[in-house]
């Protein structure tokens, strides 16, 4: 069942918002490179129902195209809505900032400038996570070191936003004024699949060994077993939103890191972290919701935060299979139905942002995010 929905699902986001020429889903940045996981998924769980979306091909322009496009980003952190992060872009001198490309400021108080990198590098070492999860995923499929390569890249200039005042893991951004949660699960998620399948070089290992250490040692797991977005200038709890994607990419970075140690100790950590997330972001009938319940709310989250729950369940997935519980596989598969039931356009199989419905205009972020769900729902049905 899943694997015809996923099939039309896929279908429904390249046609409405690949663009073959920047090699991204609706001109978006970070979100893309989590769309290009999701796609590698698919092929990696269910490689007859993902064959006729052409994925092969998709991954391979991404990855010619994706890297050299001209983005121009600005992002900040919302704390009138609990820190979510925002953020607009300009590809190739499209989209609504290209009045901005001079790098005049913005209503923000920020600017926009070309992103003057390539390589799936910019300023921000969250994006550079997002694309580095992506490029592995590609090889984890094709077999094709170009990938790999691709993401060593990355995970090296991600090592360059150490050296903060907390003792440890690296900074969100290269202007170097903030320590959060999503860079630093990132970070450990990316070295601890890169020891999985660069065995011979011990720094992978060592570096995810390292930053799980200090991450759990942060302050940023509460008292709830949730992860808040960051820290202070004084290094404490910055109290700000437990965010779904906070509770997901943490999952996976420590599911690729008990592969690499045998160590059965993580998971159970995982599994904390898990269950609390599923009992605080959970309506009545068990469908995830964001925090805040902000697809409720105008705006429904925004693009970035139109991304979050897919990470969180994709993740789920990821601990799913290899520390099997019930309350995760039901949690899954609640969630795949009601999205297909409930927050989906049938005609298009558009899939919305909130989970339990009604259908509100999709958009590429929140077509990937659901079909995370799909996708996880397979490999549990």
């Amino acid at each position: 069942m899943f694997g015809p929905h996923t099939t039309t699902g896929v279908n429904s986001l390249n046609k409405n918002w690949y663009n073959q020429k920047s090699g991204l889903w609706g001109e978006l940045w970070w979100n893309s490179g989590n769309a290009l996981t999701t796609i590698g998924d698919f092929v990696k769980v269910s490689p007859i129902f993902a064959l006729p979306t052409n994925p092969y091909y998709i991954i391979e322009n991404t990855f010619n195209e994706a890297q050299h496009v001209d983005v121009q980003t600005e992002k900040f952190m919302n704390f009138d809505r609990g820190g979510i992060m925002e953020s607009h872009y300009c590809i190739n001198g499209t989209g609504i900032c290209a009045l901005k490309r001079d790098g005049s400021p913005t209503k923000r108080g920020g600017s926009l400038t070309k992103r003057g990198f390539s390589d799936f590098l910019n300023t921000f070492y969250d994006d550079e996570g997002w694309w580095a999860l992506g490029l592995i995923r590609a090889y984890d499929v094709t077999h094709d070191n170009k990938y790999l390569e691709a993401a060593v890249t990355v995970f090296e200039d991600m090592q360059t936003g150490q050296g903060g005042p907390c003792n440890g893991g690296i900074y969100w951004s290269k202007e170097r004024n903030y320590v959060n949660a999503i860079a630093n699960e990132l970070y450990l998620s990316v070295a601890a699949s890169l020891a999985n399948r660069i065995p011979n070089d011990s720094t992978y290992l060592q570096t995810a060994t390292d930053q799980w250490e200090w991450f759990s040692n942060s302050g940023m797991i509460n008292s709830d077993n949730l992860i808040n977005d960051g820290l202070d200038g004084s290094c404490k709890n910055n109290g700000q939103a437990t965010w779904s994607y906070n509770q997901g990419v943490i999952l996976g970075g420590l599911v690729e890191l008990f592969q690499a140690t045998g160590d059965k100790t993580l998971l159970d950590e995982a599994s904390k972290i898990a269950k609390a997330a599923i009992g605080k972001l959970s309506n009545k009938d068990g469908v995830l919701e964001e925090y805040g319940a902000c697809e409720y709310q105008p705006g429904r989250c925004g693009q970035d935060g139109q991304q979050f729950k897919g990470v969180f369940i994709r993740n789920l997935g990821y601990l799913q299979k290899v520390a099997p519980d019930a309350q995760f596989r039901s949690f899954i598969l609640t969630n795949a139905r009601s999205i297909w039931r409930n927050d989906r356009e049938v005609r298009s199989t558009k899939l919305g942002v909130a989970w339990a419905g009604p259908y509100f205009d999709a958009t590429s972020p929140s077509q990937s995010s659901a079909l995370d769900a799909l996708v996880a729902a397979i490999t549990v049905a």
